[in-house]
């Protein structure tokens, strides 16, 4: 068996109601660039990322509001180099009326150092936002589990 190199996250593709108004979502709250967009022949997409490199792909395919039970997307995780940086986008989507699950910034477990700010898009779909450290004055919402794997 031939051995494959070792593989790396490329892009994640989100089916949404509204391609504009989630392209304006993930563009204000986390300064995603709109790489490529094409609304020909009644397919819209749309291709988002920094620096010229796509991450984040939105299909308009969306038939209604993402529900957590079934199985597939459990959530979408985005990392940023500090606490004061998933601060910074607490208060654009306080500014913009969301307000956060769990209320504000939490600890992943109780003494963890990573910290991260929990809410949804505007189809429903669960995001994470979280700094690798700067947790170490804040209470866990749960004692039983990661914050981010039950919200």
């Amino acid at each position: 068996m031939t051995t494959l190199p070792a593989a790396s996250p490329g892009h994640v593709g989100l089916s949404v109601t509204d391609l504009d108004r989630s392209i304006a979502f993930y563009h204000d709250l986390l300064d995603l660039e709109l790489v490529h967009r094409s609304d020909e022949g009644g397919r819209r997409f749309a291709f988002l990322g920094t620096g010229g490199r796509v991450f984040l792909t939105l299909w308009q395919q969306g038939r209604g509001p993402h529900e957590p039970g079934p199985a597939g997307l459990h959530h979408l995780a985005f990392e940023l180099p500090t606490v004061e940086a998933v601060r910074a986008v607490e208060a654009r989507l306080r500014s913009r009326g969301i307000t956060p699950l769990y209320d504000g910034i939490v600890p992943h477990q109780e003494g963890a150092e990573s910290a991260a700010l929990y809410f949804v898009d505007p189809d429903g779909i669960r995001l994470e936002l979280y700094s690798p450290s700067g947790a170490d004055t804040l209470t866990a919402p749960a004692t039983d589990g990661p914050a981010c794997g039950f919200f």
